[in-house]
């Protein structure tokens, strides 16, 4: 067995590690992996990705590659008490080793401990550690020093890193690094010494990394070496030879999830353009999924030689499917610049992604119930699509489902919405919003469900997006409850429903109306009879010229709303308040009569899920209106 001791022919260069390490270190040792066989797999995925970078380097001219192949060795000695991962792969430099270890978190320390705060669970911790690159540190969870002996491929000069994972790491040459590659030394606490058992790394390996695409080696003093993973390319196996463990150690390995995939895809495409590919929906959401990059998890292989780790083979709106395609139609030395104009990958790209909605339908039909936790997971993104991918809108409609005024369990798709129209029913009715809870309790429906008419209840960000630039769906357009008058007057009632009494627009309510708006001011574009409440008071909607309520929040968050697309505010001249409003004459009356009017205004806006424009006004006028009539009750 090599002798891992340090070479004393060179002195070491002692540096303390980033802000925040210490933190970040005791935190991924004591609080985030409960399986502390987890460090394994992340040295091997590390030992994994230098081998593949250098099968890249030396197809391409830029480096040697190693004679006998690649290879991980997973060496136990236990009279030492160290456990090492070698590999012979692309090695590390002195700048590598202090930027990618010295430098815990090279992608955000901080960011990852903010998001570390927020995890609960093991699994979402877990994932964290997977997205931010810091798995080599869970090294400490079992040894109390860790070193590191590499060699870069093609370069005279062998370094070693050393550190007990607490304040402090040392950098020095040192003559016993391979001859390119990387070796991890791990000198074990006293209790992890069950991973110097043959029989238990063999079983953490063939647990969690039996799918990696570089074989792997255990060697133990007085026992033979035992290949216990063969490196072979599960995506180019057959799919009758794969065993779901084995999809899903591939899966963990390549996505840095820890859950199962929900659904795998696995397909060998033949015809003008010829590639494997191996898809994954995942089990649950990562933690990235709406981060504002919304990139993808695409790994490009070029005859067994993987080119990119983030190709873009993907739209963003399925940024959270983990891909994997190996093609024999793509140059080597393609880059990623090549990549994105290449029109045997724009092939390759448009076919991954019909395959995918192919599929996901598959799953809506035959396991509905599977389907819905995808949808629960990834209906957001999803629905993306619909607004970025018009080519993809009819695929996407038959995959997107919907909680509704009346299916408010959800599941409700576009066909059996269709299928169930009302009577002179024209359209597709929507209501948007940020919470689907608070959309069901809107006074807009009111009128709507008098009639019995289904009211999608649409509140995903992008909903309002996408329906706004949607035709339609078989010959029916979606239609905003909250744009314009609505349409509803030939639907008749739904059965047990009543004919509610419509009070008349007489004089003396229309003179109302006129003074709510003079009152109002600028605050709305108009004031009207409303047709479509039954029990409350107002509620704000928008012209039928203006983008619909939600579409005109967001575009005035982002300053992008014509200052002059004010909210109409419509009256149910039914309601008590209402007429107690048109009932106020007299001179006297004025001050009432506009206090009154913003409080209708701010009752709107409460009703809709908005912040009143002035919550100091709002709660002078109802403390204002509550002593009045606290007053009018003792006097009686």
């Amino acid at each position: 067995m090599t002798d891992q001791t340090v070479s004393p022919d060179a002195a070491a260069t002692e540096r303390p590690f980033q802000a925040d390490v210490a933190r970040l270190l005791d935190l991924v040792v004591h609080s985030i992996y409960s399986d502390r066989e987890i460090f394994l797999r992340e040295l091997i995925s590390n030992a994994a990705d230098a081998c593949e970078k250098l099968r890249f380097e030396s197809a391409t001219g830029q480096a040697p590659a190693p004679a006998d192949g690649f290879r991980i060795l997973i060496e136990l000695d236990k009279d030492k008490k160290t456990l090492s991962v070698v590999d012979n792969g692309v090695g590390m430099t002195r700048d590598d080793l202090e930027s990618g270890l010295g430098i815990i978190a090279n992608s955000g320390t901080r960011a990852f401990l903010e998001k570390l705060d927020s995890a609960k669970d093991k699994v979402s911790s877990e994932a964290l550690i997977g997205r931010f690159g810091i798995g080599f540190y869970s090294s400490f969870i079992v040894a109390d020093r860790v070193d590191v002996f590499t060699r870069r491929a093609g370069q005279s000069q062998g370094w070693r890193w050393s550190s007990d994972g607490k304040s402090a790491y040392t950098v020095a040459e040192s003559d016993d690094a391979p001859a390119f590659g990387t070796r991890v030394v791990l000198h074990l606490k006293t209790d992890a010494e069950d991973f110097l058992e043959p029989a238990r790394v063999e079983s953490v390996v063939a647990e969690h990394s039996a799918g990696v695409p570089v074989p792997i080696t255990v060697r133990a003093a007085g026992a033979e070496d035992r290949k216990v993973s063969d490196g072979a390319a599960l995506w180019a196996r057959p799919r009758g030879e794969i065993t779901p463990d084995q999809y899903k150690e591939l899966y963990q390995n390549v996505s840095g999830q820890f859950d199962e995939p929900a659904l795998t895809i696995h397909w060998r495409a033949e015809g003008r353009h010829e590639f494997d590919a191996l898809a994954f929906i995942p089990g649950s959401r990562p933690f990235d999924l709406f981060s504002p990059e919304r990139k993808g998890r695409s790994r490009l292989y070029v005859r067994r030689v993987l080119v990119s780790t983030d190709a873009d083979l993907l739209p963003p709106w399925l940024r959270f499917v983990t891909l994997i395609v190996d093609s024999a139609d793509v140059p080597l030395n393609v880059s990623r610049e090549i990549v994105q104009k290449s029109p045997v990958l724009g092939a390759i790209r448009k076919a991954v992604v019909g395959r995918i909605l192919q599929e996901l339908a598959k799953l809506a039909e035959n396991d509905p119930a599977k389907y819905s936790e995808v949808w629960a997971n990834f209906g957001a993104p999803l629905k993306e699509g619909l607004y970025e991918d018009p080519e993809r809108r009819d695929a996407l409609f038959g995959l997107a489902r919907f909680i509704s005024s009346t299916h408010p369990e959800g599941g409700r798709t576009l066909a059996h919405y269709v299928a169930d129209l009302r009577p002179n029913q024209t359209a597709i009715y929507y209501l948007t919003g940020a919470d689907a809870e608070a959309l069901a309790a809107s006074p807009h429906l009111e009128g709507f469900r008098a009639k019995g008419v289904e009211v999608l209840l649409l509140s995903d960000p992008v909903d309002a997006f996408w329906v706004s630039t949607a035709v339609g769906f078989e010959g029916k357009p979606f239609r905003s409850i909250t744009q314009g008058a609505p349409d509803i007057a030939n639907i008749p009632l739904a059965e047990g429903q009543t004919e509610r009494e419509k009070p008349e627009l007489d004089a003396s309510a229309a003179t109302c109306i006129a003074r709510i708006k003079e009152t109002l001011g600028d605050r709305v574009s108009d004031v009207r009879a409303s047709d479509r409440l039954a029990e409350s008071a107002a509620c704000l909607v928008a012209s039928d010229l203006a983008p619909d309520r939600a579409l005109a929040k967001i575009l005035a968050g982002a300053g992008r709303l014509d200052a002059s697309m004010k909210p109409v505010l419509e009256v149910n001249l039914g309601h008590p308040l209402l007429r107690a409003l048109a009932a106020l004459k007299g001179p006297d009356s004025a001050d009432t009569f506009a206090e009154a009017s913003g409080l209708v205004f701010d009752l709107a806006q409460i009703a809709e899920g908005e912040a009143p424009d002035h919550a100091p006004d709002v709660a002078r006028r109802l403390s204002n209106w509550m002593a009045r009539a606290l007053a009018g009750n003792a006097g009686a």
